[in-house]
């Protein structure tokens, strides 16, 4: 039996566009920023990291010009603070 990614995504704490997150922001394959934003959410400091990474492609986007990236990450920026009590800057 083979594990699939959601799979993986649905034993973390994350959620799948949460992961998608890390990944566009580290420019990492899904499979990698899973394991990478898994143990960042267990480390001091690395709830509020992710969060950073999130605010920073919101950014990204904003500047590429792409409003509808823009609110999608909006929209995991509030789900990840609402999920994990992440405090705003």
């Amino acid at each position: 039996m083979y594990l699939t990614l959601q799979d993986c995504i649905d034993m973390s704490e994350l959620s799948e566009d949460e992961v998608l997150a890390i990944a566009e922001h580290e420019g990492l394959p899904e499979v990698v920023a899973l394991e990478m934003g898994n143990y960042m959410i267990h480390e001091p400091g690395g709830s509020l990291r992710i969060k950073r990474m999130i605010e920073d492609d919101i950014r990204d986007a904003r500047e590429r010009g792409d409003r509808r990236h823009s609110a999608a990450l909006k929209r995991v920026l509030k789900h990840y603070i609402d999920e994990h009590a992440v405090v705003a800057d």
